[in-house]
């Protein structure tokens, strides 16, 4: 991975050709999938699905209804990860992607379905004034009974997607006092 194609001015041109291909008809079966975690990092979900996603991004997008909450520990990450969680008073941002269906499978080991970690949701999420129905997201299975902070690793790809993809300050500032809140709870314990 180079450091030019994971540019700001790379992604810049990315959602130029997206928003190309938007008013071009599709080719191959996609389907929209809202990140509220750390596949909001385009770089991050590019590891995981083996190609650029860069250009998948339509752009941020709000869940309403619903909140962030660290109701899993990865394994892998050895540390608490984002889940959304029902709450009518509340919104969850992340972004949306229009992806191609052949990354369905590799999305879903990435979130951990095959082993149960997470399952597939079938939400709503307003993105650039429009409502986008039946969008696939990821919510987790069996959930924690308290939150588990995140990594510093974890914590720093989901600020960094939330920033690269758009996500309001204030709600960037939000997740980040969350995330950091958590952290240091954990370190008095």
């Amino acid at each position: 991975m180079s450091l030019e194609e994971d540019s700001p001015a790379q992604f810049s041109q990315s959602k130029q050709a997206v928003a190309i291909n938007q008013q071009q008809p599709q080719t191959e079966p996609t389907f929209y999938y809202f990140a509220y975690g750390s596949c909001m990092c385009p770089v991050d979900l590019k590891r995981s699905l083996g190609e650029n996603t860069y250009p998948f991004v339509i752009g941020s997008a709000q869940l309403k209804g619903y909140r962030l909450a660290f109701n899993r520990k990865s394994v892998l990450r050895n540390c608490g990860v984002l889940d959304v969680v029902q709450d009518p008073a509340k919104i969850v941002e992340g972004v949306l992607y229009c992806l191609p269906w052949r990354l369905s499978n590799a999305l879903d080991v990435r979130e951990e379905v095959p082993r149960g970690g997470y399952r597939r949701e079938a939400i709503d999420v307003y993105s650039q004034g429009r409502l986008y129905k039946g969008v696939r997201t990821y919510a987790v299975v069996d959930k924690l009974a308290e939150e588990l902070a995140p990594n510093d690793w974890y914590f720093q790809v989901v600020i960094r997607g939330a920033i690269t993809c758009g996500l309001t300050e204030s709600y960037c500032w939000q997740l980040f006092n969350h995330m950091h809140q958590l952290q240091q709870q954990q370190l008095q314990v």
